[in-house]
């Protein structure tokens, strides 16, 4: 399966409150998935020779990267409350790509 955009914005809306979701448009969903991407990116595990797999990804060094970056951005109004359970289900969605492969 391909990496769908709307479908994992959906999985990661429903990662938290209806509350929060509200204040967040998709493009601020879309960030969060490009940091995510850009650390992939960083720390070669997007590389076609690399073997990496989930066992790679330090998730603590991934939320706290994705914490960083959009507290440098004082515009954004994403939680940091909210920033682990966005980045664990947008991975959880890549996850079930990779099983249904």
């Amino acid at each position: 399966m391909e990496f769908d955009e709307k479908q994992a914005i959906r999985l990661m809306r429903q990662a938290i409150s209806a509350e929060s979701s509200a204040k967040y448009n998709d493009d601020e969903l879309l960030n969060i998935i490009d940091i995510i991407w850009e650390w992939y990116d960083d720390q070669g595990l997007l590389e076609i020779d690399s073997e990496a797999d989930d066992e790679d990804v330090n998730v603590d060094a991934l939320i706290k990267h994705t914490r960083k970056m959009l507290s440098g951005d004082k515009d954004c109004p994403v939680s940091m409350a909210d920033v682990e359970p966005l980045v664990m289900a947008e991975l959880r969605y890549e996850q079930s790509l990779e099983e249904n492969l």
